[in-house]
């Protein structure tokens, strides 16, 4: 028997809780997604990964230039295939086979850390009227079989992000959940299929929707210190919404005879723009929240211990659809540019903070701005600013939005500017017939960033952006405050995300 002092017998207890906290958060990592007019060279977002102590990385796609850096660089990961790509994987093994010697087998040669490959993104969601519901397990199969024809069947595992609707509860309690009746049987095929293969069942969840969309929803629910309406279940009293949503996909699992597979939170995060209750004080206080939660190490009532799970997301992507929300684009704990929004520990303690990216080149301090002769009322203005807003980001502009404190013709100046900066400042892109002009004077006031985007670079240009149909009616209505999103009315306690087009 070693005897110690009180003294050291306390030292030592900390550095046990230390050295479980450093366990537990291993477990983070963070979504990388591409949709954005000036993306960060790949390289310095790895460098980034790396620098914050990231070890997990998961992408939607299997972008060739950021599999290539992430060779060597110690950094697991989940690669996504697209939602429009099951239908051909499923056809037959030849489409999977071919996919896998492109985007896995090539890369893991090359020292990539490939752990996972998620076929699809949230295909069950119900706004997709059931589209992808015959084509996504078997395109899981055919990737299955192809990954053990390469030899890779026991390293690399095959799973679907599924958005948390595909389970839910009758009652409102945890304890009752079930797979959604109408996909049932197609859920427990597939939890059979990776309870078989050793692989999780990855799980999105959004907290931020549940207040999104719900005017009643409890605040303090959505975070976790303490709530003033907790859910009782039995024994067990929830005080915040991601317990109880896990908690109900583990309730889903027992029911049906899994109660062994390893779950692994695939989405979950907090915006910090384009709407009320998305800023970084709401998005810190959750992420940090949630990190210091799992940090811990309790996990959640029915599935005690290390929680697995990425942050949604890395950096803003100022391309993604707005239909859900103008929040869309704000899920980054870093902006555009790679600068930290907030201070967060990822070890979940009031330790180390973010380390923004290193060597990022801008263009010229130039902004475009609203001449300041130029009459409001004149018809080229709001046309310069439809159009300005159709093709550019303007979702920082509304009611409790980081630029909502703009006068009239400040949000005219932010719609120019958001525009010029996207052209990479092309000086035909601050003209609007005459309306606008450059300055080398900062137009920024209190929290509305007048940015000056990244200048372009080889690196970055391989990573192609991707503008999504639609977006100029979508923007547009965000900007001129005519559109307000309202969910379905579901029970707050375990309201879960269920907009199709969220995601990278």
């Amino acid at each position: 028997m070693v005897c110690v002092s009180n003294g050291a017998a306390a030292a030592l207890g900390r550095l046990l809780v230390l050295a479980c906290m450093a366990r537990w958060s291993a477990g983070v990592g963070v979504n990388w997604g591409t949709q954005m007019s000036h993306p960060l060279p790949a390289g310095t977002v790895v460098q980034l990964l790396k620098d914050n102590g990231f070890d997990k990385v998961k992408l939607f796609d299997a972008e060739d230039d950021i599999l290539g850096a992430l060779g060597g660089s110690g950094v697991q990961v989940m690669v996504g295939i697209p939602n429009d790509m099951l239908a051909g994987l499923a056809a037959g093994a030849k489409a999977a086979e071919d996919w896998v010697a492109k985007n896995v087998s090539k890369h893991v040669n090359h020292g990539v850390d490939i752990r996972y490959v998620a076929v699809g993104n949230e295909p069950f969601l119900q706004t997709f009227n059931g589209t992808y519901l015959n084509t996504t397990f078997p395109a899981m199969q055919s990737v299955q079989a192809a990954l053990v024809k390469a030899g890779l069947g026991g390293q690399v595992k095959v799973t679907v992000p599924l958005n948390a609707d595909v389970y839910q509860s009758p009652t409102g309690k945890p304890s009752d959940g079930d797979f959604r009746a109408d996909i049932h049987g197609l859920m427990l095929a597939i939890v059979q299929f990776l309870a078989a293969t050793g692989a999780p069942f990855v799980a999105n969840v959004y907290p931020f929707i549940s207040l999104h969309e719900d005017p009643n929803f409890p605040l303090d629910y959505a975070f976790f210190q303490g709530s003033t309406a907790p859910v009782v279940d039995g024994g067990v009293t929830y005080q915040n919404t991601f317990d109880a949503n896990h908690d109900t996909l583990v309730a889903a699992l027992r029911r049906n005879g899994y109660p062994n597979v390893s779950i692994v939170v695939g989405e979950v995060g907090w915006p910090t723009d384009g709407v009320t209750n998305a800023n970084p004080q709401y998005a810190r206080q959750f992420n940090q929240g949630f990190l210091s939660h799992i940090a811990s190490g309790q996990g959640t009532p029915l599935r005690p211990g290390p929680v697995d799970a990425y942050l949604f997301s890395l950096i803003d992507e100022d391309q993604k659809s707005i239909e859900p929300g103008n929040f869309e684009r704000h899920w980054g704990i870093f902006y555009y540019d790679g600068k930290p929004k907030y201070p967060l520990s990822l070890r979940g303690d009031n330790g180390s903070t973010l380390t923004p990216a290193r060597g990022v080149s801008y263009l010229d301090r130039r902004w475009c701005v609203l001449k300041p002769s130029a009459n409001l009322a004149d018809q080229k203005v709001g046309d310069g600013v439809s159009y300005a807003c159709g093709l550019a980001d303007c979702t920082s502009l509304g009611y409790k939005t980081s630029c909502g404190g703009l006068d009239a013709k400040g949000n005219v100046s932010y719609a120019f500017n958001s525009y010029y900066q996207t052209n990479d400042q092309d000086d035909r892109a601050c003209d609007f017939r005459g309306l606008a002009t450059t300055t080398t004077v900062d137009p920024s006031t209190g929290t509305c960033r007048f940015i000056i985007d990244i200048a372009p670079s080889s690196g970055a240009a391989a990573v192609a952006p991707r503008r999504v149909a639609g977006d100029v009616a979508a923007v547009l209505a965000a900007f001129l405050l005519l559109v307000k999103l309202k969910g379905p009315n579901r029970k707050w306690a375990i309201r879960f995300r269920d907009s199709p087009l969220h995601k990278s």
